[in-house]
């Protein structure tokens, strides 16, 4: 099981982002769990200055903008 992290504190970008990237998930077929990370001491640990941050099994894929689903897609598959 996959584990993606949205790393924001709840503004408007990042809630898109959990929507695209749950939205990945199913394109992608795989089982995973997602999380929204509102803790700045946790988002700056990941070392995200500029949110929304993207963290995928513990490696961030994204910071400061809204990915495609395809592209979190490709990289829940990678």
């Amino acid at each position: 099981m996959k584990i993606v992290e949205v790393l924001g504190p709840g503004c408007n970008n990042c809630r898109r982002l959990e929507a695209v990237a749950r939205e990945a998930v199913v394109i992608a077929g795989v089982e995973a769990e997602i999380r929204h990370v509102t803790d700045y001491q946790e988002i700056l640990a990941h070392g995200v200055m500029s949110t929304p941050g993207l963290v995928i099994d513990g490696k961030v894929v994204s910071v400061g903008r809204i990915p495609s689903a395809s592209d979190i897609a490709g990289w829940l598959t990678a």
